[in-house]
């Protein structure tokens, strides 16, 4: 089945919480960087007008602004309306409520619209688990919000494979969060880590200074 801009919810975070969640340096950020599923994310646009270099894959680009921008519009309520009724699934500390919330997060898409025309190869159609990349072609790979947090969506397998295909086109690799859908802990993750010892891989997991979904202040850190 074709991917459809209409069966995807385009929700973008911001520059902040992309450095609050990754706990990414002075020293990462001028390393070059993969945001791999950023969808309508400003991570992209913010770091690019303060000299980084940042590339984002996502399925989304095979869209024009507008169509993304019309969805983002078609589904705003929706997301809104879902996070008020799981309000207590949410630590509202940094982001301070409802209203607070979809303010940051339209500001983040808006910066992302209005980069997103004019980015000259910075936002490539494509997702796990195969990735249009050659190898080690970047110094660090984010991935926000899919890996482990839809983990009923997607098998174990689709994990394994995701992330050795991260650890093969970036050389280090950084996974946020660590729960699913629900502010539960990933099904998944502890069949991930195994398979991490197994393989020999450098892992470790670490606590942030970000926490939205309660519990939800932890990444998977990977050398590979």
């Amino acid at each position: 089945m074709s991917f459809t801009l209409d069966k995807v919810v385009p929700w973008g975070r911001s520059y902040d919480e992309y450095g609050a969640m990754f706990s990414l340096t002075k020293a990462d950020l001028n390393k070059k960087i993969l945001g791999c599923g950023d969808g309508p994310a400003s991570f992209n646009a913010e770091l690019t007008k303060i000299g980084g270099k940042v590339v984002s894959v996502d399925p989304i680009y095979l869209f024009f602004a507008k169509d993304i921008m019309s969805r983002i519009d078609a589904t705003y309520d929706e997301v809104m309306e879902q996070t008020a009724k799981n309000y207590n699934e949410f630590v509202w500390k940094h982001i301070k409520s409802i209203d607070d919330l979809g303010s940051i997060r339209m500001k983040a898409m808006e910066r992302f619209l209005e980069d997103y025309p004019k980015a000259d190869g910075r936002y490539i159609s494509g997702e796990l688990p195969f990735l249009p990349f050659k190898n080690k072609e970047f110094d660090l790979a984010l991935c926000s919000h899919f890996l482990f947090l839809y983990s009923k969506q997607h098998s174990f397998e689709f994990h394994i494979q995701s992330i050795k295909e991260l650890c093969r086109v970036a050389s280090e690799v950084r996974i946020f969060p660590l729960l699913e859908l629900g502010a539960r802990k990933s099904g998944h993750l502890d069949k991930v880590i195994s398979m991490l010892e197994k393989e020999e891989c450098e892992w470790s997991i670490i606590k942030v200074c970000y926490e939205f979904q309660k519990g939800g202040n932890e990444m998977l850190h990977i050398k590979s």
